[in-house]
């Protein structure tokens, strides 16, 4: 039988890791003190304490304005969040899914993004929305059920949101795959593919077709996996026997674990491996350790499956809170600057709330745009009967 450290971190020459079909009590303690530790590979620059380290490979300069730049994009998209979840409470959304705790993981990879590189979210990708220059109100149709995302994907080089678990991997893939075949890829000028997903979704079939088909094209693409800890109700250890971004290897591809609640070390790690990728060296698997301090949607109840000590824990390694005390102990901002940020988070909640509750109602003959790209005869005789249909219902008879 294998030890509880083979359990959570077995190394290539080291002895397998538990064979067993069920883990010992030793073994599920070891995997839980992993998920609280990160793992001793875990890549961080900015403690919980918001004390500066140093790192011998992933190490950024980073000016005291571009700092606040990233405190502002976490501060204001926390409060977007809290904002539609509160909207969902008050029956202006049909369903919410909050980002509380990742706010890090998504600004620090989406800042490390540039505007040639291409982006496949999931359903929580608030953050990278943001960075891709979409603006919240955007988002609100697919949650309030009359639209699937009303941004140009093109222009802003973000996919629409994708609700099946793990199908952008699929997508992204393809994608990356044509940018190889169109000669994109081979220099500092190159594109690259980013694409999100949970730790959940690792263990889904399309997740591990994709590294499949990536590895074997040198496809530049950067799988940015959020490990929160919980894919709905299912912790991680009871998911994998190897720490999620282990698994990389097996696919002969670079896997490498980043502190999700370290927006400095998420960026510094997400930027080499995008350019990495941009040179022809991807993909690559990027683990944000991380946290989701809500729940899995507005559906869902974590106190049902999770204790409230390790919520607690977790509160201690916010990710606004570190950056906010290094600000400060650095002189980098001041009271004025922090009440500003508060001021502008507050104006952006109105303006998401004025926006939802004043949204029209779709007409009906939307249901049957966008299903094809060109005409079809077949679902426009059933949009003309539909709105045959409903026109029998004006002036309020039945």
């Amino acid at each position: 039988m294998s030890s509880p450290e083979q359990w959570t971190h077995p190394e290539p020459a080291s002895a397998p890791a538990a064979t067993a079909a069920k883990p010992t009590a030793e073994q599920v303690i070891a995997g839980l003190r992993a998920t609280d530790q990160g793992d001793v590979n875990l890549v961080q620059l900015l403690t919980p304490e918001g004390e500066r380290v140093q790192h011998p490979d992933f190490d950024i300069d980073i000016t005291a304005e571009e700092l606040r730049g990233l405190y502002r994009d976490m501060v204001l998209i926390r409060r977007v969040d809290r904002e539609a979840n509160a909207l969902q409470r008050k029956g202006q959304l049909g369903i919410w899914v909050p980002l509380l705790g990742q706010e890090a993981a998504q600004i620090g990879a989406g800042r490390a993004m540039r505007p040639d590189d291409m982006a496949f979210p999931s359903y929580r990708e608030h953050g990278i929305a943001w960075t891709r220059g979409i603006h919240p109100t955007d988002l609100l149709g697919i949650f309030r059920g009359t639209d699937m995302g009303s941004w140009d994907p093109v222009e802003h080089k973000f996919h629409p949101y994708t609700i099946v678990i793990g199908n952008q991997v699929l997508n992204a893939t393809g994608y990356a795959m044509g940018q190889k075949f169109d000669g994109k890829v081979g220099d500092a000028d190159g594109e690259a593919t980013m694409c999100f997903f949970g730790d959940g979704a690792t263990s889904q079939g399309d997740v591990h077709e994709g590294f499949v088909w990536a590895a074997v094209y040198d496809a530049p693409l950067v799988f940015f996996c959020q490990n929160n800890q919980w894919a709905i109700s299912e912790p991680t250890e009871r998911q994998s026997r190897l720490p999620l971004y282990q698994r990389a290897r097996g696919y002969g591809f670079p896997g490498i674990r980043v502190d999700g609640n370290d927006v400095l070390a998420t960026l510094a790690v997400t930027r080499w491996a995008l350019e990495e990728c941009r040179q022809g060296n991807g993909p690559i698997l990027i683990e944000a350790f991380t946290y989701r301090m809500d729940a899995h949607t507005t559906s869902d109840d974590p106190s049902r499956y999770r204790l409230s000590d390790e919520l607690e824990l977790w509160k201690l390694k916010d990710p606004i809170e570190r950056v906010k005390v290094h600000l400060v102990k650095q002189q980098w901002a001041d009271s004025a600057f922090f009440e500003s940020i508060e001021q502008e988070s507050e104006a952006l909640a109105v303006e998401l709330r004025e926006f939802c509750v004043n949204m029209p109602d779709p007409p009906p003959e939307r249901i049957f745009a966008n299903v094809y790209a060109e005409g079809n005869p077949v679902l426009e005789a059933q949009r003309d009967e539909f709105l045959a249909y409903v026109e029998g219902f004006a002036g309020g008879e039945h």
